[in-house]
This record gives structure tokens, C-alpha cells and sequence, in this order.
């Protein structure tokens, strides 16, 4: 009886509120558990096994490493969940920038979903979140990465470390920089605030998408120089 009530409930709610797909606006069943339409659920795109073991970047042609990390100094090992495509594009836009903190859940559990893919990130037992600098937390309500690290941990039991991390330097958008200026754009600015927490210790840094690295790569840097064991990363998607 219970269950029939809790059913009747939703579909009513949607049919006051109806929920659409955060990508092609189709309406969704009252039901329906994803974000997401069936069809652009469908279309996301788990990272490919062709990736750099690096940085995680897709590699068409394969190999071992990309161009960039080929040759040069691995400041991390990254590895995200899906490619960051059109139809995953809109869902993290919602969850970004238009107040759907609501969808925290549904895109840690895939992460959570995914990770078993990647056994080179089994010894990282402590997650900590790309923090946000205080004038754009306050702008934005929340800080995206901390709710995915926070659900991540719970759904792979992780311990999480709130809070590990905080920015310092209010750096502009990094959108239309090159790799280079997003680089220095990066560079100091985050501060461990409190290193006994991470001696010692492998931490997982988690947000919600990697592009060319410099904002995670800055961030290893910190919890390395404040006494981490060793540092990589996990992200919700990655840049082609």
C-alpha cells in the first residue's frame, strides 16, 4: 500500500511539475530515475580503454601516452568516468550553473559506477574535493565537487575529507586560456589547510571535469608539498 501511495505521489507531482531531459528538454516518466531521456542516457560515453595512462585523455590511435604528458613530468594519475560529450555537457551545465544541486546523486553514483574500471586508483582510500575560492561559492551556493566527493565516498566507501583544500587565489575563468596561461593562471593557488590530515596518506582529488589539468595539476602540487603519500585524480568527465 505503501508503495502504490509513494507512486501515486510522484506522478502526480509530475504532473503538476513535469521533469524534462536536462539535454533535449523530452519529457521524462514520472518514474524515470536518470536526468536524463532514454535515448541521451544512452549516448554518454564511458571513458575509452585507448587513453593516455597518464592524464586519461582519449587517444584515438592509442599508445601509451598522449603528446603532452609524452617525455614530460607526470605531476598525477588521472582518470575520469565518461567523455565529456554533448548530452553529459548539458547535465553538468544544469548542475554547475543552474542550481541543480539535485544531481549531485545521480552523477557520483555514476562515478561511483565507473570506478571499478580503473584498478590503478584502488590504493586511494581518501578523497578530497577541488575546492571553490569563497566569492564564487557564495555566487554559485555550493561547491560542485565537494557534493561529488562527498557522494562518492558514501557510495564507494571512501573516507572523505571535507574541506582538506582551500583556495586562496580567485583565478578568472579558464575557458579561452592555452594550457600554458592556464598553467600559471593555477599556480599557487591552493593552501592544505590542514597537512596532518593528509600525511602520509594517498588522496583521490575529485571535480567534475578535467580539461588540460592545470587546475588539478596545482592541486597535487599542494597536497604534496603538505606530506601526501601520493596524489591522482578522478573526475565526472574528461575533454576530448
Amino acid at each position: 500500500m505503501k508503495h502504490l501511495l509513494l507512486k501515486a505521489g510522484r506522478w502526480a507531482l509530475n504532473a503538476l511539475l513535469p521533469r524534462t531531459c536536462a539535454h533535449c528538454a523530452l519529457d521524462l516518466r514520472y518514474d524515470a530515475p536518470a536526468p536524463l531521456c532514454p535515448a541521451c542516457l544512452g549516448a554518454l560515453e564511458p571513458l575509452p580503454e585507448l587513453h593516455c595512462g597518464r592524464c586519461g585523455l582519449p587517444l584515438r590511435d592509442g599508445g601509451a601516452s598522449c603528446r603532452d604528458c609524452r617525455g614530460g613530468e607526470a605531476l598525477l594519475t588521472a582518470r575520469s568516468a565518461y567523455v565529456f560529450n554533448p548530452q553529459l555537457r548539458s547535465l553538468v551545465h544544469a548542475f554547475k550553473y543552474r542550481g541543480r544541486d539535485d544531481l549531485a546523486g545521480f552523477l557520483a553514483g555514476e562515478m561511483a559506477g565507473a570506478l571499478g574500471r580503473f584498478p590503478e586508483l584502488g590504493e586511494y582510500r581518501f578523497t578530497a574535493a577541488v575546492p571553490l575560492h569563497p566569492a564564487r561559492a557564495r555566487e554559485r551556493g555550493y561547491n560542485q565537487a565537494e557534493l561529488l566527493a562527498g557522494r562518492l565516498s558514501a557510495a564507494a566507501n571512501l573516507f572523505h575529507l571535507p574541506g582538506a583544500a582551500v583556495r586562496v587565489k580567485d583565478t578568472p575563468s579558464q575557458t579561452n586560456l592555452s594550457r600554458e596561461e592556464r598553467k600559471a593562471n593555477m599556480a599557487g593557488a591552493f593552501r592544505i589547510s590542514n597537512p596532518e590530515l593528509v600525511k602520509g596518506r594517498s588522496i583521490l582529488l575529485v571535480d567534475d571535469v578535467a580539461t588540460t589539468l592545470a587546475t588539478l595539476t596545482s592541486l597535487a602540487q599542494a597536497f604534496t608539498q603538505a606530506g601526501a603519500k601520493s596524489v591522482a585524480a578522478y573526475t565526472l568527465a574528461r575533454e576530448p
